[in-house]
């Protein structure tokens, strides 16, 4: 197989395996975090082959989706090696894929790895970040709100995670995009707490 082969095997393993998914991590963000990630790393100059394959494979074996368990290297590399990928490669792309997440706190240690995680993290802004946060709460069974015990709320999610992430883009590229994106949800808390209390 060539890498376009390649890349169409890992978008259609994807869609197969998570067409329906309800928490915000669906083949839809995938494909965003996809489509992202190739027009940074063009801008960034990194491998685009790399790049766009972890994209496509970042969210495998999520402990998220699989009960608290992280099965990512496990079925990546079952993939992968079903593709007949070489084991440099593989490895290559697991590791970029165990440097994505927010709550692992890995930093990444390569250009792709960055560009992965910034393209993941850009998701998680803007009008569709803020869409995926209710709806992520909404599968854990969180209230939206609730001031008695905000902490325990979707609400909460936007400071523990979402309101920090423009800081923490890698690339120039992203941070340029998250500026933006992070503002539209710093007026939307604002405009929630308002609608609140009126």
């Amino acid at each position: 197989m060539n890498k376009q082969e390649i890349l169409i095997a890992a978008g259609n393993y994807i869609k197969k395996g998570f067409t329906g998914e309800t928490t915000g991590h669906d083949f839809y963000h995938i494909e965003r975090v996809v489509k992202t990630a190739r027009k940074i790393a063009s801008e960034e100059n990194a491998d685009l082959f790399l790049v766009e394959l972890a994209a496509w494979l970042h969210d495998v074996g999520d402990y998220k989706l699989h009960d608290g368990m992280d099965k990512s290297e496990e079925l990546i590399s079952e993939f992968l090696f079903e593709l007949n990928l070489p084991k440099e490669t593989i490895s290559k792309i697991i590791k970029i894929v165990s440097q994505v997440s927010f709550s692992k706190g890995n930093a990444p240690t390569s250009l792709e790895a960055k560009i992965v995680q910034d393209a993941d993290r850009l998701d998680a802004l803007g009008a569709i970040g803020l869409a995926r946060t209710f709806a992520y709460g909404g599968s854990k069974q969180r209230e939206i709100y609730n001031p008695e015990i905000p902490e325990e709320t979707s609400i909460q999610h936007f400071y523990d995670k979402l309101l920090k992430l423009k800081d923490l883009m890698n690339t120039n590229s992203a941070k340029k995009i998250a500026e933006e994106r992070h503002q539209f949800l710093e007026e939307f808390l604002e405009r929630f707490y308002e609608e609140w209390e009126s």
